[in-house]
């Protein structure tokens, strides 16, 4: 349905946990872009979820949970530095692509982009349908920073901090699309238009800045960030911030939220972070032989159908052991 009335929505939005009065206001006054606001927040979770599929940490998602992922979020981490900033640049690319889309009825095109410009290959006319950037950054500050907003605590400045670069980081990966005109397809005269790039790019960019994330503190005033130790670099505005490190996430720690890695699937060659020896925090794994079908030798026939036959493979699958007892016994 395009249209959910004042009641409905109102009773939606009341229902919709960990919101705070502000939030609630936004989604009753539009409950047309809260579904791209759904729709924003399965696509940031599938993007974490593939940018730490490899890691002990995978960001595994809870039921009935409104932090998504639990008690991880309580410590002022890099992995929650990481998810806030993830979680508001999903919200900007899905409104901003569903006001460009004409799915919402309080924002289209870009409304900026008019007349003639230049770039490297020459003058260019604004045309088509620019993705409305403009919009979905302002309406993800609006909705995203107002839980954060009511404190006044160095956990919401570094909240803040984390969403804007999310935002930013959807802004700086809008690319330019032209179409040629002339003779030939000369090119003589170019209609262009700025278009969101997939949200991949924004997943890969952000993982970058968790790698090189800077540990800080708040200032005495608790208006800003300084070094966490003496020597250590500052932060920018496109960094991503953290206070606390963060757990190993080996074992079950439900105070930690780390659900632990038992059980992970492992590469035995890997020397990365997904092989068996970092993956399993050195307790071994165990390994089950699996035999996998699938569809192979596939041929076109005329017409119209593909033939394929069934591909008997036999892999070893390679699983971290659990700890022994004693090991977890006390952080549960």
């Amino acid at each position: 349905m395009r249209y959910i009335g004042a009641l409905g929505a109102r009773v939606i939005c009341d229902n919709i946990p960990g919101l705070v009065s502000r939030q609630r206001q936004l989604c009753q006054r539009y409950p047309d872009i809260m579904r791209s606001v759904g729709e924003g927040a399965r696509e940031w979770i599938r993007e974490c979820q593939h940018q730490f599929r490899h890691h002990r940490w995978n960001c595994t998602t809870l039921d009935r949970d409104h932090t998504v992922f639990g008690r991880v979020m309580l410590r002022s981490s890099r992995e929650a530095a990481f998810v806030y900033a993830i979680s508001s640049a999903g919200v900007v690319h899905a409104i901003t692509r569903a006001c460009s889309q004409g799915e919402l009825s309080v924002c289209s095109c870009d409304p900026y982009t008019r007349g003639r410009h230049h770039d490297q290959r020459g003058d260019f006319d604004w045309g088509g349908c620019s993705d409305n950037i403009h919009y979905g950054v302002r309406f993800a500050k609006a909705f995203v920073d107002a839980k954060e907003k009511r404190l006044k605590d160095a956990r919401a400045l570094m909240n803040l901090h984390n969403n804007r670069c999310g935002r930013t980081a959807v802004r700086r990966f809008l690319k330019l699309e032209c179409k040629c005109h002339g003779v030939s397809g000369s090119c003589t005269l170019r209609t262009c238009w700025r278009a969101l790039s997939d949200f991949r790019r924004t997943g890969d960019y952000l993982r970058r800045r968790y790698d090189g994330a800077v540990q800080v503190t708040a200032t005495q005033d608790g208006a800003n960030f300084t070094a966490a130790r003496q020597g250590y670099r500052r932060a920018t505005r496109t960094d991503l911030v953290y206070f606390d490190n963060s757990p190993d996430y080996c074992v079950l720690d439900k105070a930690a939220g780390s659900l632990g890695t038992a059980g992970r699937v492992c590469s035995k060659t890997s020397k990365g972070t997904d092989g068996c020896e970092i993956m399993c925090c050195g307790r071994g794994y165990d390994t089950t032989r699996v035999t996998r079908v699938t569809q192979c030798e596939c041929k076109f026939h005329w017409c119209c159908a593909v033939r394929c036959k069934e591909c008997r493979n036999t892999v070893d699958v390679h699983t971290c052991k659990a700890p022994k007892k004693a090991e977890w016994l006390d952080q549960t």
